[in-house]
């Protein structure tokens, strides 16, 4: 571990792990941030199964975070430092339940302090549902790649493939998996197929025009987490989460519309311009079509569904401009760049 971040851990009042059980299964979750009293930040990754960046293995990568908000790294129950073999039995509502249970036990850790969520991708599956369920519980909610409907099976994605240079013979068969799913619903084979080719010839994924996040660092901190054996990290890139159908299914058939539509907390969502898998075409038309003011979406240039340089920048900024605008932390004096 380099000095930067043995520095970081040891000036942060509060930096370590806990067991808490969650839907019925005891699960390792990470809570670091530079004063007791600071705002709570539940972090609710995406994939499912893709806990990073903010993972459990990230202690003292992030002090831009932890300076402003006492963080929580939760692997979720799948994946990382929690792996596990998902069976059938699990959907989208038992990830609710979970985040609802970790939820209840931080804050009978930390009562008095402001709550907030930040969600990706998959992850906004479930702070919109939380939104729902518990709105009393959850001050503010930030998003990037808010989930609202068609997930991967949508007409941009079709625009999206006529306008690359995917070749002929590959078109025809998208099209054909996107005709099939309509009339069959999800199938595996053909959703393996049909996203390897949405990352490949389109930008809904990453925008070629966006500078790249510094992926080596990112998974060098990770490698050298104190909290992560070395089956913990392959478990972050392979892991018991990828083969559950049901989940997948589930977020095939999801429609957030209604949760979207009527969110009682301030629910701020950010959108890379050219993401068509969490389709920021359907996000902002959505908030336009509706009088809440709680909903609010920035649309962030040179980005996909996966934040670039400017993405991650852009995430910094609404947490401290979005989240932080109800409260004002003292230390401001640390580096503003993030270790990863």
């Amino acid at each position: 571990m380099d000095t930067v971040r043995k520095k970081v851990i040891e000036q942060n009042e509060i930096s370590e792990m806990y067991t808490f059980i969650l839907g019925g299964k005891a699960q390792k979750v990470l809570i670091e941030g530079r004063k007791k009293e600071l705002p709570v930040l539940l972090v609710l990754h995406g994939g499912p199964g893709t806990p990073i960046p903010m993972c459990a293995g990230g202690r003292g990568l992030f002090p831009e975070f932890t300076n402003r908000f006492i963080m929580v790294y939760w692997d979720q129950y799948g994946c990382g430092i929690n792996n596990a073999v998902l069976g059938e039995n699990y959907g989208i509502d038992d990830f609710v339940g979970m985040s609802i249970d970790l939820i209840r036990e931080i804050k009978r850790l930390f009562p008095n302090n402001k709550f907030y969520v930040y969600a990706m991708s998959w992850g906004s599956i479930l702070s919109a549902k939380l939104a729902a369920q518990i709105p009393g519980e959850i001050h503010k909610t930030l998003v990037w790649g808010q989930i609202i409907k068609n997930v991967f099976y949508n007409e941009e994605v079709l625009e999206a493939f006529e306008k690359s240079a995917v070749p002929p013979k590959k078109l025809k068969r998208c099209k054909e998996i996107y005709k099939e799913y309509q009339e069959k619903g999800f199938e595996e084979h053909n959703m393996q197929y049909y996203t390897t080719c949405i990352r490949k010839y389109t930008e809904a994924y990453t925008n070629r025009q966006g500078d790249k996040m510094q992926i080596g660092s990112m998974v060098k901190g990770i490698l050298t987490s104190p909290d992560y054996s070395f089956k913990d990290i392959i478990a972050v890139f392979k892991n018991g989460a990828a083969g559950n159908k049901r989940l997948w299914r589930e977020i095939m058939e999801v429609d957030l519309r209604d949760e979207i539509s009527h969110v009682a907390i301030p629910y701020y969502i950010l959108q890379g311009d050219t993401d068509i898998v969490s389709s920021t075409r359907t996000v902002s038309q959505l908030a336009a079509s509706v009088d809440n003011p709680n909903l609010s979406v920035k649309v962030c240039e040179r980005n996909g569904h996966m934040p670039s340089k400017n993405g991650m920048e852009e995430i910094m900024k609404a947490a401290v401009d979005f989240l932080c605008s109800d409260y004002t932390p003292e230390h401001t004096h640390l580096p503003n760049d993030l270790l990863f």
